[in-house]
């Protein structure tokens, strides 16, 4: 599954690289999308158009769920790990979760200090932690996922442009713009 300036979401055939099928329903730029760890047929894209979607490969290729509450664009999507919800980040410096079976937004991760646009966002495998990448300060941050409390930040020179836990949840991978990869264990 790919994202595209073209406001599309494309699933290929790897093996015959060829285009399966083609989702466009937004308005804007697909900044990232995030296939559901429990069903591969269900996948979350976000776009400059400030929207989050839920889409089904299965049903179309028309979006099945649209979240609305950021300001501006979406950078980044990813699911919790149970599959249930998903959280997005935003060039409004916040970041969101959302709910698939409530149908709405249950938290909202940000800060009156917190100026920066969301670069990166990650959950820890059971979903206790949420890892949040910037553009300028504070860099990186962890939140508990619960009570939105600030738990650590990891210190960087620069913008944080991407992150991931590792498979067994005791590291995490942060890159940065001064072109080091940090591992924090």
């Amino acid at each position: 599954m790919t994202s595209s300036g073209d406001a599309s979401c494309i699933l290929w055939d790897i093996d015959k690289t060829t285009a399966i099928s083609s989702f466009v329903d937004h308005n804007g730029d697909v900044e990232s999308v995030a296939i559901c760890p429990n069903n591969k047929n269900i996948f979350v894209s976000g776009s400059i158009d400030a929207m989050a979607k839920v889409w089904d490969t299965r049903q179309g290729t028309n979006a099945i769920a649209n979240f609305k509450g950021h300001e501006s664009d979406i950078n980044s999507v990813e699911w919790f790990p149970d599959g249930n919800a998903f959280i997005s980040g935003s060039d409004d410096t916040t970041v969101r979760l959302f709910d698939l079976k409530a149908y709405k937004q249950l938290n909202i991760y940000c800060g009156e200090d917190i100026l920066a646009s969301v670069t990166s966002v990650g959950f820890s495998n059971s979903g206790y932690y949420l890892l949040v990448g910037y553009d300028e300060e504070p860099f990186c941050l962890a939140w508990n996922t619960m009570t939105c409390d600030r738990e650590a930040q990891l210190d960087h020179p620069t913008r944080a442009s991407c992150l991931q836990f590792s498979p067994n949840g005791y590291a995490i991978a942060t890159g940065c713009w001064d072109r080091i990869l940090r591992i924090w264990a």
